[in-house]
């Protein structure tokens, strides 16, 4: 009969344990020690009902209460302890009628324990939980069979009624520290997912917003990621570029070496740095530089290489304008002192010369002729090296244009070549130095004339361009340039021509840019060759 009281107790009480528990995992998971008032409380209400479902033997009642209390000191503090300990004496004196072993110990469990509690603060629950149990155990041995004289000759009942308490301890001590275990561990996994995904918002923030290409390559040569930047950049969707194969889109001089230094990363876990082109989906090539680092997976073998790339377009354009400055700047130099020493003696030549004109007459006309070109010629070198002063005045284009026409129509007329004049109606006022706008329409010209062997027409045009803008146009029917050598003309000493030097179209760009304007070639070969020249007009208020 005892052993059935025995369960009864310890399952009501196993119960009574759990409920708190279970409910609390649908509200919050705050540590028990946050709640003493209310954990006291509920300890209380628990001893009530184990109190009464005490069994009673030969006059005294036995109940399973002190085990909750041992808990409540345990993990609430003698706070929520005294609570349900004053709780469980009262409704233990409503049923019993020896009251002073009840009362004198609660109270010495109270203090005892109380003790206990302040100077094991440090230690885990679980070992303050064995702590109070064996003080527990002491205090009844004290009390009740030896001061109280309650079946002193009956040790095995009080040996059965300290293991219940201590089996009722274990059984809560469990649930309890289950339950803590399990809050700890949803507890941790929620944090590190909220860390994870903070984590993983700020690195999705970071590569969805630059415009640096981040790739992830796997050993295979094939992509597993790639930044949203790619489609600004590229122009390809993120998705069919991850199915597209690299070799579609690198440049086709590149492709080996390209895959022999990624395979070189896979192998010697080196990161690296490289050079190359890759195609945009308007078919254009871009240039980008790009910064390849391993990573490591399982047993330290290479599975990704993470590609950072960067567009260095506009920087190539800043480096090879620089390089062309550069060499200007010594083209200039050296054409200021080639002029200088050539100027002197050309001077004291055309001295003499004209000393003795008189004597042939023809000849030395001839001479002089030549040697104004050669100053002519020495002049325009010397401009390479220093800026001269230039004029500027208001003059109408069309009326260059139609100069220039007019001196280089006798010569076009002997090489079977007929210029075609389109200009537009109205005014095209421009601030210039007529005469080196005039030199380098005469330039551009000579140069359609050479490229025409065989004759042709030369159609130059005229025409409002845009707001504030006109256009020249310059179109031949000569043999054409390759459009690779295009972006090259205007470079000192790049020439197409067998004994040209460059110089020409040098001094036209450099005429052009000092008036504010473009030139722009466009050519294909059989086709002859389209030159587009764009200057700056008037505005009517400006003029005076």
């Amino acid at each position: 009969m005892i052993l059935l009281d025995y369960v009864v107790n310890l399952s009501i009480f196993s119960l009574l344990v759990s409920v708190p528990l279970i409910l609390r995992s649908f509200i919050n998971h705050k540590p028990l020690k946050d709640m003493p008032l209310f954990g006291g409380l509920y300890a209380g209400v628990i001893s009530i009902i184990l109190v009464g479902l005490s069994f009673n033997q030969q006059g005294f009642s036995y109940d399973i209460r002190y085990a909750i209390l041992i808990l409540v000191f345990s993990y609430l503090g003698p706070g929520a302890g005294v609570i349900a300990g004053f709780i469980a004496l009262i409704s233990r004196l409503a049923i019993s009628e020896n009251w002073l072993p009840a009362i004198v110990g609660l109270i010495v469990i109270l203090i005892v324990f109380t003790v206990i509690h302040r100077y094991s603060g440090h230690l885990k629950t679980v070992r303050k939980t064995a702590i109070l149990y064996g003080a527990y155990c002491a205090i009844y041995t004290i009390l009740v069979p030896i001061i109280f004289n309650v079946f002193r000759d009956n040790a095995i009942f009080h040996l059965q009624y300290i293991l219940f308490i201590g089996l009722g301890v274990v059984v809560g001590s469990l649930l309890i520290e289950s339950y803590e275990r399990l809050i700890r561990i949803i507890t941790d996994k929620k944090r590190m997912e909220k860390t994870l995904e903070e984590s993983e918002s700020k690195y999705r923030l970071i590569a969805e917003n630059t415009s640096d290409l981040i790739a992830v390559m796997e050993r295979g040569f094939t992509f597993s990621y790639l930044s949203p930047s790619h489609e600004f950049v590229l122009g390809y969707d993120v998705q069919g570029l991850i199915e597209m194969a690299l070799n579609n889109i690198i440049h086709p001089d590149e492709k080996d070496i390209l895959r022999d230094n990624l395979q070189r990363i896979f192998e010697d876990n080196e990161g690296m740095a490289m050079e190359f082109r890759l195609k945009h989906r308007e078919g254009h090539w871009i240039e980008f530089e790009s910064r390849c680092m391993p990573v490591e997976g399982k047993k330290g073998v290479i599975e990704h290489v993470v590609m950072i790339s960067r567009d260095i377009s506009e920087r190539k354009k800043a480096e090879e304008f620089l390089l062309q400055s550069e060499k200007l700047s010594i083209v200039g130099e050296l054409a200021a002192g080639v002029a200088h020493e050539i100027r002197n003696p050309l001077t004291t030549i055309k001295g003499f010369l004209q000393l003795y004109r008189s004597d042939n007459r023809q000849i030395n006309e001839l001479l002089l002729s030549e040697l104004e070109r050669i100053e002519n010629i020495t002049t325009e070198m010397l401009s390479l090296g220093k800026p001269q002063a230039i004029q500027m005045n208001t003059a109408d284009l069309k009326d260059i244009l139609e100069n220039t026409v007019e001196l280089l129509t006798p010569q076009a007329n002997m090489n079977g070549i007929q210029f075609i004049l389109v200009l537009a109606e109205g005014d095209f006022l421009i601030s210039c130095e007529k005469n080196q706008i005039k030199q380098v329409f005469l330039n551009i010209l000579k140069n359609a004339m050479e490229a025409m062997d065989k004759g042709g027409d030369i159609e130059i045009s005229l025409k409002n361009n845009k707001d504030g803008e006109c256009m020249v146009s310059f179109q031949d029917q000569g043999c054409g340039i390759p459009e690779e050598f295009l972006p090259r003309l205007g470079e000192p000493f790049y020439t197409l021509k067998e004994k040209g030097t460059g110089l020409g179209l040098m001094i036209c760009h450099k005429i052009i840019k000092q008036h504010h304007g473009s030139i722009i070639y466009k050519s294909k070969i059989g086709e002859g060759t389209l030159i587009e020249i764009t200057l700056p007009l008037l505005r009517k208020k400006t003029i005076k």
